[in-house]
C-alpha cells in the first residue's frame, strides 16, 4: 500500500491531451504577466517616444489656459466651471489616442504565451480561497518566493536604469530650468519620452527569465502519475475487464448470427472432423456463392447440428473445406480458382434434392488447385509437401 501511494503522489508522467484540455477549461494555462507587460509597456513607450512631444505639447496649452485667470473669469462662478470643463475635455483628447493603444496592446499581448483562453470556471468565486489556511499556504509557497524576487529584480533594473539616465541628464534639466514654460515642457517630454523608453526596455531581461520559469512551472503542475494516467486510460478507454466483457458479448452475438446464416444456407462442407463451411448460392443472381457461416472443431459441430436441425445437407471434401476456410472470410464471396470445385457441389446437392435416387450414387470429388491446398494448420501445399 505504500509503494502504491508513493507512486499515485509522484508526478512523473507528461500530461496527456485531455488533462491539457481539461486544464484550459478551468483557465489552467501558461501565463507570463511580464511578457505582456514588457511588450506592452515597451509599445506604449515608442508611441510616446515618437508622439510624445505633440502630447505634452497639447497638455502644455491646457494648463496654461487653465492656470490663466481674468477679472471676468473671477466674477462669474458659471464661466470657471465651464472652463474647467472645457480644458478636461481637452485633457482627455489629447490622452485618450495613447490610452486605447495602450489598452489595444494589453489586450494582444496577453495571450502572448499560452494563447488567449477565457474560462467561467476561472473566474467563479471558490470557497477554499476564504480559508485561512489556505492563503497562508499561497504567501510561503515557492510561487509567491519567486515572485518576490521578480519583484526585487525588477525593481533594482528599472531602479538602476532611470538612476543613470537621471544622473546622465542633470545638464539637461538644468538647462530646462532656465527656459520658459512652453519650451521647457517640450524639452521635458523629448527626455522623459527617450527616458521611459529605455527603462521599459529594461524589463525585457525580466520578461525573458519569467515566460521560461512559467512555461516549465506550469507544465510540471499538469505532470500526472501513472496511477492517474492508468485512470484517466481506464475511463476514456474502458477497464480491460469491460473491453473482455464486451468483446465476449459480440463474439457472442456475430456467432448467433452465424447459426442464424446456416438456416439459409445451400450446403455445409465438412472436413469432416475439424472444419465447416455453409454456403448459400441464388442460382437467379449473377453472384457467385457465399460464405454464411464458418468454423473449426467446436463452432465446427455446432455448425453441422445446425445444419441437421435445419435440414442444410452435408458434403465431406476435406481439401475444400481447408481451402474455403483460409481463403474465405464470412460474408464473402469465394475466391474464383474455387469456383469450379463449389459447383461441382452445388450441381449435385440441388440435383439431389430434385431426384435424390437417382444421383446419390455419382458423389463428385472437387477438384481443387494445387495452390490453394492447405493442411489442418493452414500451411500451403508447397510447405508441408516440402
Amino acid at each position: 500500500m505504500a509503494e502504491n501511494s508513493d507512486d499515485s503522489q509522484e508526478k512523473t508522467e507528461e500530461p496527456t491531451e485531455r488533462k491539457i484540455s481539461k486544464a484550459r477549461e478551468e483557465g489552467q494555462i501558461a501565463r507570463s504577466q511580464e511578457v505582456a507587460i514588457a511588450a506592452s509597456v515597451i509599445i506604449v513607450a515608442a508611441y510616446l517616444f515618437v508622439f510624445g512631444t505633440q502630447i505634452f505639447s497639447r497638455l502644455s496649452d491646457v494648463m496654461i489656459d487653465l492656470y490663466t485667470f481674468d477679472a471676468a473669469l473671477l466674477s462669474d462662478q458659471n464661466r470657471i466651471l465651464t472652463a474647467l470643463y472645457v480644458s478636461i475635455e481637452r485633457g482627455l483628447v489629447a490622452i485618450l489616442p495613447l490610452m486605447a493603444f495602450a489598452l489595444l496592446t494589453v489586450l494582444a499581448f496577453s495571450g502572448l504565451v499560452g494563447g488567449y483562453n477565457f474560462s467561467f470556471k476561472a473566474v467563479a468565486p471558490k470557497l477554499n480561497k476564504l480559508n485561512p489556511l489556505t492563503g497562508l499556504k499561497r504567501i510561503f509557497s515557492m510561487r509567491s518566493i519567486v515572485e518576490l524576487l521578480k519583484a526585487l529584480l525588477k525593481f533594482l533594473l528599472v531602479g538602476g536604469i532611470a538612476f543613470l539616465l537621471i544622473a546622465e541628464s542633470v545638464d539637461d534639466f538644468a538647462q530646462i530650468s532656465l527656459m520658459s514654460l512652453k519650451p521647457g515642457l517640450s524639452s521635458s517630454a523629448e527626455i522623459i519620452a527617450a527616458a521611459f523608453f529605455i527603462v521599459a526596455c529594461g524589463l525585457i531581461v525580466i520578461a525573458a527569465i519569467d515566460a521560461p520559469y512559467q512555461i516549465y512551472q506550469h507544465s510540471q503542475k499538469l505532470k500526472m502519475s501513472l496511477k492517474e494516467v492508468k485512470d484517466e486510460r481506464k475511463e476514456t478507454d474502458g477497464s480491460p475487464e469491460v473491453k473482455q466483457k464486451i468483446r465476449e458479448k459480440q463474439r457472442q452475438a456475430s456467432f448467433a448470427r452465424m447459426m442464424e446464416a446456416v438456416a439459409d444456407a445451400d450446403v455445409v462442407i465438412t472436413n469432416p472432423e475439424h472444419f465447416a463451411i455453409a454456403l448459400s448460392y441464388d442460382p437467379t443472381a449473377d453472384e457467385p456463392p457465399k460464405v454464411v457461416a464458418k468454423g473449426v472443431d467446436l463452432v465446427a459441430l455446432r455448425i453441422k447440428e445446425r445444419s441437421k436441425e435445419e435440414g442444410v445437407p452435408l458434403f465431406e471434401s476435406p481439401m475444400l473445406a481447408r481451402a474455403l476456410y483460409f481463403t474465405t472470410e464470412l460474408d464473402q464471396f469465394i475466391p474464383e480458382p474455387l469456383f469450379e470445385a463449389v459447383a461441382q457441389v452445388i450441381a449435385y446437392i440441388f440435383n439431389l434434392s430434385t431426384a435424390q435416387s437417382a444421383v446419390k450414387n455419382n458423389k463428385p470429388t472437387p477438384r481443387v488447385p494445387d495452390d490453394m491446398l492447405f493442411d489442418s494448420e493452414g500451411r500451403s501445399a508447397e510447405i508441408f509437401e516440402g
